[in-house]
C-alpha cells in the first residue's frame, strides 16, 4: 500500500492547490478518501468549524493588498499579533501560558504584552510542583547536572492547572520535545504553539533546515550516522 508522503511531491501545479492539478502516486489527496471524508464530517461540528473559519480569515487576514494586481505577497503580521488577533475573534478571555524556566524573561513579556491587550494569563512554568526527576525513575547520571537535585518538568500539571483555571486557550512557549506532546494531550482547550525549544539555535529550528545544504551538512545520510556514534 502506498502512503502519502506530500513532502516528496514535487508537481508543479498540485491537486491540493487548483481543482485542475495533479498529483503522484503517493499523493494524500488521492491515497485517504476516507480519512478526508472523516475531517469533514468533523468540520460540521459548529464549535471546530467555528475555529476553523476563524483561522482561515487570520490567515488572509496577514496580508496587505491582497486585492492588488499583479497579486504579490506582503506579509505584515508577527505571530504575537496573530495571537492576540485569533483570541479576539474568538472571543477569549482568559489565556494560558506554559513556559519553559529557561524562557522566563520572554514569558514575562509575552503574558505583559497579552495583559496589555485585555486578556487575563494564566502562566505555569515548567517545574511547577517541584517533583524530582527520581519520580519518573530518572538516574543521577541521566540527569543534566549529575549528582545535584532536578526538578522534571510537569508539563501535565502545567495542563491540568490551565485546565483547572478554566482557560479558553493555551500558548505554548519553548516547552521540550515531548513535554509540549503531553501538554497538548492533557489541556482540554485548545492550543497554539508560540515558540519551540531549540537550545542551540536560539529556539529558532529552521535555522538547521535552512542550513541544510551548508553548515548542517553532517545531518545528511551517512553523516549523521558518524556523528551518532562519534556522540
Amino acid at each position: 500500500m502506498n502512503h502519502g508522503k506530500c513532502a516528496a511531491c514535487m508537481v508543479a501545479k498540485k491537486i491540493c492547490f487548483e481543482p485542475d492539478g495533479k498529483g503522484p502516486a503517493f499523493c494524500s489527496t488521492a491515497l485517504y478518501g476516507a480519512a478526508l471524508a472523516k475531517a469533514a464530517a468533523e468540520y460540521e461540528k459548529p464549535d471546530i468549524r467555528e475555529f476553523a473559519r476563524q483561522a482561515g480569515v487570520q490567515e488572509a487576514e496577514c496580508y496587505v493588498d491582497r486585492e492588488a494586481e499583479p497579486h504579490y505577497m506582503f506579509p505584515v503580521k508577527p505571530r504575537i499579533q496573530e495571537m492576540i488577533d485569533f483570541s479576539r475573534k474568538m472571543g477569549y478571555r482568559r489565556l494560558g501560558l506554559a513556559f519553559c524556566g529557561g524562557l522566563h524573561r520572554e514569558a514575562a513579556i509575552v503574558s505583559r504584552i497579552l495583559e496589555d491587550h485585555g486578556f487575563e494569563v494564566v502562566s505555569a512554568v515548567c517545574k511547577v510542583g517541584g517533583v524530582g526527576k527520581e519520580a519518573l525513575g530518572i538516574k543521577p547520571e541521566e540527569k543534566i547536572r549529575i549528582g545535584c537535585h532536578e526538578s522534571m518538568c510537569n508539563p501535565v500539571a502545567q495542563a491540568e492547572i490551565m485546565n483547572e483555571a478554566g482557560t479558553d486557550f493555551n500558548i505554548l512557549l519553548g516547552l521540550c520535545v515531548g513535554h509540549d506532546s503531553l501538554f497538548i494531550k492533557y489541556s482540554r482547550a485548545m492550543v497554539s504553539v508560540f515558540a519551540v525549544k531549540d537550545r542551540v539555535l536560539g529556539h529558532n529550528p529552521l535555522a538547521a533546515i535552512y542550513t541544510y545544504d551548508s553548515y548542517y551538512q553532517r545531518f545528511k545520510g551517512d553523516r549523521l550516522k558518524e556523528l551518532t556514534i562519534k556522540e
